[in-house]
């Protein structure tokens, strides 16, 4: 599977796994704070940073009651409104331009998570290198149709959506000119369960929608995240926060700056160990192979001495004949003197 080039970066099975940072409403309505997530993301070694592009009027509806209203007492929002929440939640317009020339100073890449189609002109004003699909946004034909238009690569979380929805959708992406495609495995519960990861789903996905397919992580910690690399993930997706005890709107399931650097260091780590099939001596074990077992004289012997159980050992160092030969040579005589901890040999028989 080739790479996909993603404004000046690589992402694909070659690379080191792409790393997002998702902002969301981690910023608490603070631009300052925004830009203090930009320098911790860039700190950590985050590859790119991501945005959700929406307001309380382009995400729903402007009503407080019934399904309108987050009743559910397992919702971290739980006694909010949809549109109230959405209030909070939003990144305003007005900073996006700010924060993804931040982040471009920072090295990092800045996009965006489109929610309905006059996101993606603004976004497309902004010359966002490629386009995110948020899980809940996954069915929206006509906003996946506009999104790939544009012709960039596209990056879409599969959270909820069955196999079959999964296929109409990218099917109207492909149908509208998107060409570069990575799909994000992903759970859409906050803060997600391991046990829900399904991470056997990666290499699935990517045989069955022959594109590139990573993680976007809801569950506490990097070791879910780590594990997906080994199965092939190449992109990983996280919400950060500052702290996650100030308050945010998704701080509870977001990685602190700490936590993100080690991500960042232990996907590369976890993609590094996957190697090439391979059998027999590195390069850096050939120095090891003088410290195998190998039959060595046990005690001093003269010439004639018969080899027996106590006189002839396998033991450390290699330097001798390999062990399994000792059946073989119990029992057959040497030919010259030899003290104990000489190497058994051939020519010493």
């Amino acid at each position: 599977m080739t790479d996909i080039k993603i404004g000046n970066q690589l992402v694909g099975p070659l690379q080191a796994p792409f790393i997002i940072a998702e902002m969301s409403g981690n910023h608490g309505q603070s631009l300052e704070k925004a830009m203090a997530l930009v320098d911790a993301a860039a700190a950590a070694g985050a590859h790119a940073l991501k945005l959700q592009t929406y307001t309380p009027d382009t995400i729903t509806l402007d009503v407080h009651d019934r399904e309108f209203f987050i009743e559910d007492e397992s919702s971290l929002w739980q006694g909010n409104s949809l549109y109230n929440l959405y209030k909070v939640a939003m990144t305003p317009w007005e900073w996006h331009k700010p924060i993804f020339d931040y982040a471009s100073s920072k090295g990092m890449l800045a996009f965006s998570s489109p929610f309905d189609l006059t996101a993606v002109d603004f976004l497309e004003s902004l010359n966002v290198p490629c386009y995110k699909i948020a899980s809940f946004e996954n069915i929206d034909h006509g906003l996946l149709a506009a999104v790939a238009k544009t012709g960039k690569p596209i990056i879409m979380s599969t959270g909820m959506a069955t196999q079959a929805e999964l296929a109409e959708s990218v099917q109207v992406l492909r149908d509208n000119g998107c060409k570069e495609l990575i799909l994000l495995k992903c759970t859409s519960n906050y803060p997600a369960r391991p046990v829900d990861a399904n991470l056997r789903t990666i290499p699935h996905l990517s045989q069955l929608f022959n594109c590139q397919v990573g993680l976007s992580d809801h569950t506490p910690g990097v070791g879910v995240a780590v594990a997906a690399v080994a199965l092939g993930a190449t992109v990983i997706e996280k919400h950060f926060v500052l702290n996650r005890s100030g308050g945010e709107v998704d701080a509870e399931f977001s990685l602190e700056p700490a936590e993100l650097k080690m991500l960042v260091e232990e996907a590369e780590r976890a993609w590094t160990a996957l190697g090439k099939v391979h059998y027999g001596c590195t390069k850096k074990e050939i120095s090891s192979r003088v410290h195998r077992r190998s039959l060595y004289i046990a005690k001093d012997m003269k010439a004639g001495d018969i080899l027996t159980e106590y006189n002839l050992r396998s033991v450390r160092p290699g330097l001798g004949l390999a062990p399994k030969y000792l059946t073989f040579v119990i029992g057959k005589a040497i030919k010259k003197d030899a003290t104990k901890g000489t190497p058994l040999s051939w020519e010493l028989l």
